[in-house]
């Protein structure tokens, strides 16, 4: 998997990491409640517009494969940026592993979600942060075709420099796209050393048509 950008950019947008049957397939299942925990309808929540459920455990075999896999190729990183940022880069090899560390601390209900957005519908600028054990980097892998299926729809990335103004980042994803990208912060080079960029993440708004998400955090919730 390449990931080119993501230490310069603090995120990395993977080209055609599954193919469109694969992206379908996976939209379906939103249809099929007895697969989710939860739904949530974000303007009851103040989080947007929009909506987004929780798988359940057992995960989608796939949804399963893909985390373990995203989790042992982003570990490096991981370890990488929390050691430059100061925090504990002690995170065991496996997903299993880190999921035991989690539920050490009362996290234990599944985050990977799907997320559907509708004409009119968008994602404020957030964190994925479900309590104190979290994994530094996350990932969301896009199932619809914008132009054809809807319009709008971007990626908002918002990175924020000590002492600086906000900078955006947008990013306008194909179906099939993986983009991997911060949790909460990215460490930044500085004259004086190793300094904490914060980023948030949205998606502007929806202009027609629908639009699927599927997205992998690794850490569980309280």
């Amino acid at each position: 998997m390449n990931l080119d950008g993501l230490e310069d950019a603090g995120f990395a947008l993977v080209p055609s990491f599954v193919d469109r049957v694969e992206a379908e397939r996976l939209r379906a299942l939103y249809s099929d409640d007895a697969r989710f925990r939860s739904r949530i309808v974000m303007e009851r929540h103040r989080f947007g517009r929009g909506e987004y459920k929780y798988f359940r455990d057992p995960l989608p075999p796939f949804v399963e494969n893909l985390r373990r896999r995203l989790y042992a190729a982003l570990l490096p990183s991981a370890r990488d940026w929390s050691q430059r940022l100061g925090f504990d880069a002690t995170f065991p090899d496996t997903l299993d592993g880190f999921l035991e560390r989690c539920h050490a601390s009362k996290q234990r209900r599944p985050t990977p979600l799907l997320l559907k957005y509708g004409p009119g519908d968008y994602n404020c600028l957030h964190q994925d942060l479900y309590g104190p054990v979290a994994f530094p980097l996350q990932a969301t892998l896009y199932l619809s075709r914008p132009r054809e299926e809807f319009d709008g729809g971007q990626v908002v990335l918002a990175e924020q420099r000590p002492r600086a103004q906000t900078r955006a980042h947008v990013v306008d994803p194909a179906q099939g796209d993986l983009l991997v990208l911060p949790t909460a912060a990215v460490p930044r080079a500085g004259t004086r050393g190793t300094y904490r960029a914060t980023f948030k993440h949205g998606v502007s708004t929806v202009t027609r048509g629908e639009r699927y998400a599927l997205g992998l955090i690794f850490h569980d919730a309280l």
